[in-house]
């Protein structure tokens, strides 16, 4: 029988991520700081809408760019939020999260062989959808002494003539380091001397903490070279209802919809009613959950410190990524003592780039209690080194 697999499906390692949360979900009294998901409930009036769009049987098919009502809500909210102005009905579309943006985007833009740059430690979903795309991922080293930010000279270091497309992906997920816009317009010179598109994650926009965040599309040309991803999972606590979406120059937005329709067809439906509702009625929810986060962040930053672990200053995202470097463990081993002997789950940084090696995520997208059980347990697995 022939080998039925596609050889570049096989050679694509699994989420870095998943293993250990495989193994909490067997283990007695294992408790997890590792996953991104809020712990918040998504807002009531949200959840009201989601039913009342089931009740009145609103279970159709939208249009493959998303219903009408949510892409004028979400140009809506672009223009408030950043002062950019997308056309609904030619730049929106609504997808099933912000992964599948990625996914669409590298697709319609990349040719075999097309490079992508994708500064690390990030998104573990980046480098997958690259390969899928038959494009070639180039990661970026982003350095602790830089605030894990992406500088000019990082940029030009790995362009090639092959490079077509890169990804920004801030706030930072597993660092939290965010890039303000003078830092996002460093980048603006480069991008236009090697004629590169750019791919924004945005997806903890709203999820800054000291300062707002800048849209790299905002900058002035910048927009019309740039796909902006974002979704409604991580700022409104929708995690479950799969809804992201992407803006996009007209041009790359008619074929990213295209393939959308022959993969997906549409967004699922209640949640996009659903999503209007958060969109128009949730910003004092939104602010809510980010004080919270916030509370929570200090919280860590000052455990640690107290422990004595470096930890990089995150200022956006819920994570936090401190180093392990001086325990001689690899990340990879000290998140497998810390399961095994303190059944506390994180993540190795090297889930998210090779880079990532001699640090750990753990997430504060958790209650209070939780994050001081685990960071007991973390104090007795040091102590025991």
């Amino acid at each position: 029988m022939r080998n039925p697999l596609n050889k570049k499906i096989v050679n694509i390692e699994p989420s870095g991520i998943r293993k250990f949360f495989d193994i909490v979900n067997d283990m007695p009294d294992a408790i997890s700081l590792g996953v991104g998901e809020p712990d918040f409930d998504t807002p009531y009036n949200v959840r009201e809408e989601g039913i009342y769009a089931l009740e009145k049987g609103r279970t159709f098919y939208t249009s493959n760019a998303g219903l009408k009502e949510l892409r004028v809500e979400i140009t809506k909210y672009i223009d408030r939020k950043y002062d950019l102005h997308y056309d609904p009905m030619k730049e929106v579309m609504v997808t099933v999260g912000g992964s599948e943006a990625i996914d669409v985007a590298l697709r319609c833009m990349c040719d075999p062989g097309d490079e992508v740059l994708i500064p690390q430690p990030s998104y573990v979903s980046y480098i997958p959808c690259a390969v899928m795309a038959d494009a070639v991922p180039v990661p970026i080293e982003l350095k602790v002494e830089n605030k894990f930010k992406l500088t000019p000279e990082e940029l030009e270091e790995h362009i090639t003539d092959k490079t077509k497309v890169l990804i920004l992906p801030f706030p930072n997920n597993p660092t939290g380091a965010i890039m303000t816009k003078e830092e996002l317009e460093a980048l603006v010179p480069i991008i236009l001397k090697y004629d590169l598109m750019v791919i924004t994650d945005e997806i903890y926009s709203e999820l800054t903490y000291g300062r707002s965040h800048y849209s790299f599309a905002a900058i002035p040309g910048m927009k019309e070279r740039t796909v902006m991803i974002n979704g409604f999972s991580k700022a409104f606590a929708m995690t479950g209802w799969r809804l992201g979406y992407a803006c996009a120059p007209e041009i790359i937005m008619k074929q990213m919809i295209k393939l959308h329709q022959f993969a997906i067809m549409c967004a699922p439906t209640n949640s996009q009613f659903a999503a209007v509702e958060a969109l128009r009625n949730c910003d004092d929810d939104v602010k809510r959950m980010t004080e919270a986060y916030n509370q929570r962040r200090r919280f860590l930053l000052n455990a640690f410190k107290e422990m004595g672990i470096d930890c990089f200053d995150a200022e956006g995202a819920f994570y936090v990524f401190p180093s392990i470097k001086k325990f001689g463990l690899t990340s990879d081993e000290f998140a497998t003592k810390l399961l095994m002997e303190q059944k506390l789950a994180v993540v190795p940084g090297t889930a998210f780039g090779a880079s990532g090696e001699g640090y750990v995520r753990i997430s504060y997208a958790y209650s209070i209690e939780s994050l001081k059980e685990g960071l007991s347990r973390i104090k007795k697995f040091i102590d025991s080194l």
